[in-house]
């Protein structure tokens, strides 16, 4: 099934003492990275926690924020005396040697200096851990949802936008004869032009002809551009995680795409080439959010 790197997630776990809240945030990127806020007393957990979301959302822009509510008042942050009084002293003696006669702002600017707040939260046991990984998982299924959803959305997107390459593609054909014809005609044109050709080299004329209309001929691009949508499509059918392989397909589809651009030679198949190319664009753009 398809999904999209975009999600959200957000699950609760009440504790006699306190309340988590986890909230994950999920957008697209080439590759996994991931951003943690912990309170103090988890963040030792800080790499587990890393590895449980690299392996159940495997990549995406992914921002997990843990933040717990305290019943008790135990757990707010504390000052740091000792670090005040360090502090402090340094700052006095500073403020001395510059004349600076108030200590106010030098207090106020205490509590925004390294260490002075301290937060003091209880050493977590493992049953609560146990019950906070459950959490965070929780989370993760919701966005994996969110995922499924979102992708759900992109699948049909694409599929609308490769079956518009396959009907342009069918409306070539209908042009290929003039489009032969139209070339043939202007040789000729620019060759009487030049002087003409004696009955001798007619025969060369219109072995050079073939052989230049076979340079032009584009039956092959048309049928590997067929079979690189029909790829598509299947591959948006079958497994998970198939972002980079759709990206890689879409590459495909564009070599193919131009190659009937710059081999065309008719103004009504350039016409469709573009709007080939403005399909492909919109399907391009959806590729860089699917996981």
């Amino acid at each position: 099934m398809i999904q999209s790197m975009t999600g959200y997630g957000k699950a609760i776990k009440d504790f006699p003492d306190r309340q988590i809240t986890v909230e994950i945030k999920s957008l697209n990127s080439k590759q996994v990275d991931i951003s943690t806020r912990l309170p103090a007393a988890y963040r030792n957990k800080d790499i587990i926690i890393r590895k449980i979301l690299t392996e159940k959302l495997v990549r995406g822009k992914i921002d997990l924020s843990m933040t717990v509510l305290d019943f008790t008042g135990e757990t707010y942050p504390a000052v740091n005396k000792t670090a005040v009084k360090h502090y402090l002293r340094q700052l006095r003696d500073m403020a001395k040697e510059l004349d600076i006669r108030s200590e106010e702002p030098l207090i106020q600017s205490l509590l925004h200096w390294p260490e002075v707040l301290a937060d003091t939260f209880l050493e977590i046991n493992e049953t609560e851990w146990q019950q906070i990984v459950q959490t965070v998982e929780e989370a993760i299924a919701k966005v994996t949802r969110f995922r499924e959803q979102e992708g759900s959305s992109i699948k049909k997107d694409m599929q609308t936008h490769v079956y518009s390459i396959l009907d342009l593609l069918e409306q070539v054909s209908p042009f290929e004869n003039e489009r032969i014809q139209t070339i043939r005609n202007r040789l000729e044109k620019n060759l009487h032009e030049l002087g003409g050709i004696n009955t001798n080299d007619r025969e060369r004329f219109e072995q050079e002809i073939a052989y230049y209309l076979d340079k032009l001929d584009i039956n092959e691009e048309k049928i590997r551009l067929a079979h690189h949508c029909e790829y598509f499509l299947e591959t948006m059918n079958n497994g998970s995680n198939i972002g980079k392989k759709l990206g890689f397909i879409v590459q495909e589809m564009g070599r193919e795409i131009n190659t009937l651009g710059s081999k065309a030679n008719h103004t009504n198949i350039q016409k469709l080439v573009v709007m080939m190319k403005d399909e492909l664009e919109k399907i391009k753009e959806q590729t860089f959010n699917v996981l």
